[in-house]
């Protein structure tokens, strides 16, 4: 039987190989993604990574046979120009516009997986979407990362060769009934094998391939970003809402697990000012006043100021961000309200009335105000402001003299934070305000008169937080000076972690962990804590301090006078919630509890799930409480206070 017998066999031939292609480039970006990130990608040895690279052919089936459907649909309809040059030369362009902007995504995350620690998704999109200047944050990256782009460009060049070796040779078809029968019959195999391959497999049983899926094959949990990839992670989470109601508990257990209303009467009612600095990747390993208790070999701080500062404060050396991007952090900050596998600011349902710490103080004749030195609604900050209902927002044009500008994101932080000060000078207290800093951020440079000031340290951002904390001292120094500084609680905290240099900080026990730091000149707010605390026990512990005496909702704990709910953290990371308290940690599919841990096991290694304990129990029902009671106040439109 001789080949011409199979009418299309050449063209069949040159999908077969122009689709194996795709899969091999998606093998070399995955070694690649490896290269870039080889201390935060746990890989022990070369046997583990040929099996994990062979489970990712599974994601990458999925994402390569989306991307390349149309590609395939047109390769295989029997139409009468298949072989002809033009439509070859067509799907020259179809493949490679598509297959390359797609790919792409993999080399964004060569960088961008150092700080968010995880593929890039939907949310990362819609995150970019609020920026003004996207073209000049493409050509910053495109500067400090040079080299991922000649990478990017070379690879292309050489997939785009490989796949010219192979050409369609022009055959004028012979349209009988063996030419569309066997079409036919392979339409209907490769539709078949695309179905399955979209979906991960052919059992009926199971739904299609998610991103939890790459836990499966893996021994610790940043093994499944390498199993993934970019594309995989945006095509699956871009129509997905993982805003979903679960029924695990009782209402009887929320609310005295919880306490999710609160009423603090700790205090008597005062009306201090209320400042908070949210420091752009101010993460905790760069302050050493937080960490005295790390015991890490040859340690270096960057923050002089704040550890000076911290003397005379009360700080929280165990605080972690609930999110991982900065509009997280002030969602996390202002309102309470953490971020899990999607951000409660990029899902369907942040337009509602929200208790918050804009609210409550309002209603106490506060002024509020938010500031943010780069361009007006970079960040999604002023959306979300006005949600909010801050009364006045001060950006960049505002501040209106770009003699100032940094050239990338904003106003430098020297300038604006004397800008913040002689703002709030004008303002009638009490009042409160935010600062979201600007400096500590791609390209992590500082101004031209301060080059070689600050030690540039262990990793690309250590400068700039130095610069930062030296802005800051500026600010308090003028600060110190106006009548209002005395009446006020300053707040300083981090929006998320950034780049780490010590391997302590690779734990993921320790990942995205932050400062939080309180300063006034009552002298019962002093002294060093070491219990677990987060940013959303920020705004509850405002209320509890200023005597605040009305019910408020809030997931949070106050940090100075709880008394019902004990020290705890949530967190979402690698596709799970994990929850800390007490002795343990936990985690949480968002059906089941997956693993009980011990407090010091920070790289998650010894699953305590076979020995479990009455402590473990307790802490896995407050995790099922917490997301039931989150996902039902969200959906349901119910951020406000109830009594």
């Amino acid at each position: 039987m001789t080949m011409q017998k199979f009418p299309r066999i050449n063209e069949y031939k040159a999908l077969a190989y122009r689709i194996f292609l795709a899969f091999l480039f998606y093998s070399i970006a995955r070694l690649l993604f490896f290269c870039y990130n080889p201390q935060l990608i746990k890989i022990e040895s070369l046997s583990d990574f040929f099996l994990l690279s062979f489970h990712g052919i599974t994601f990458d089936t999925t994402a390569i046979l989306y991307i390349n459907s149309l590609f395939i649909l047109l390769s295989i309809l029997p139409l009468k120009i298949n072989t002809q040059k033009g439509f070859q030369k067509f799907l020259f362009y179809l493949y490679f516009s598509t297959n390359l902007f797609a790919y792409a995504t993999n080399f964004i995350d060569f960088i961008y997986y150092r700080y968010t620690f995880g593929r890039s998704t939907r949310a990362s999109m819609d995150t970019l979407e609020h920026e003004q200047n996207k073209l000049l944050l493409f050509f910053n990256f495109l500067l400090n990362y040079w080299h991922v782009f000649v990478l990017f460009l070379l690879v292309s060049i050489v997939w785009i060769l490989l796949y010219k070796r192979y050409k369609v040779t022009h055959l004028i078809p012979k349209l009988n009934v063996k030419y569309f029968a066997f079409s036919f019959a392979m339409f209907l195999v490769i539709v078949t094998l695309s179905i399955g391959g979209i979906r991960g497999d052919f059992k009926k049983s199971t739904r299609p391939i998610n991103l939890l899926d790459a836990s499966r094959y893996v021994t610790n949990a940043s093994q499944s970003d390498f199993v993934l990839n970019t594309p995989f992670a945006i095509i699956r989470t871009w129509s997905s809402n993982t805003f979903k109601k679960i029924n695990l508990v009782s209402k009887q257990t929320i609310d005295s697990l919880l306490v999710p209303i609160k009423h603090y009467q700790n205090n008597p009612s005062t009306k201090p000012n209320i400042v908070i600095f949210i420091l752009e990747s101010y993460g905790r390993e760069y302050s050493g006043a937080f960490n005295r208790n790390t015991k890490i070999p040859d340690y270096e701080g960057y923050t002089p100021f704040i550890d000076s500062l911290a003397q005379h404060s009360l700080i929280y050396t165990n605080a972690y961000a609930n999110g991982w991007k900065s509009i997280h952090g002030v969602s996390s900050i202002i309102a309470g309200i953490p971020s899990f596998e999607e951000a409660f600011t990029s899902s369907p349902y942040p337009k509602q009335k929200i208790t918050s710490l804009v609210s409550t103080l309002k209603s106490e004749g506060y002024d509020t105000s938010f500031f943010h030195g780069a361009p007006n609604g970079s960040m999604g900050f002023l959306g979300f402001g006005n949600i909010l209902g801050y009364d006045h927002y001060y950006g960049k044009t505002e501040y209106n003299n770009d003699d100032d500008f940094d050239g990338v994101w904003g106003i430098w932080d020297e300038p604006f934070f004397q800008y913040f000060n002689r703002e709030l000078s004008k303002k009638k207290q009490p009042f409160m305000a935010t600062l979201f800093s600007v400096s500590s951020h791609e390209p992590y440079k500082v101004p031209e008169k301060y080059a070689g000031k600050f030690p540039k340290g262990k990793v690309n951002i250590n400068q700039c937080i130095g610069y930062t904390d030296f802005a800051l001292q500026k600010f308090f120094a003028a600060a110190k000076k106006e009548p209002w500084f005395d009446n006020t609680i300053f707040v300083l905290v981090a929006d998320h972690g950034n780049t780490v240099a010590y391997d302590e900080y690779l734990k993921e026990g320790n990942r995205n962990t932050v400062p939080i730091l309180f300063y006034s000149s009552n002298e019962k707010y002093v002294g060093v804590n070491d219990d677990w605390a987060q940013q959303i026990d920020i705004y509850p512990t405002l209320l509890d301090m200023i005597g605040y005496q009305k019910p408020f909702r809030s997931w949070g704990r106050s940090l100075v006078g709880e008394k019902q709910v004990p020290p705890f953290v949530i967190k979402y990371s690698e596709r799970l919630y994990r929850f800390m308290m007490g002795n343990y940690m936990c985690t949480f599919d968002g059906n089941k509890i997956v693993g009980y841990y011990a407090k010091d096991d920070k790289d998650f290694k010894h699953n305590l799930i076979k020995s479990k304990t009455p402590e473990m129990e307790a802490i896995g029902i407050r995790c099922k409480a917490f997301v039931q009671d989150y996902m039902e106040r969200v959906i349901d439109k119910r951020l406000e206070t109830v009594e």
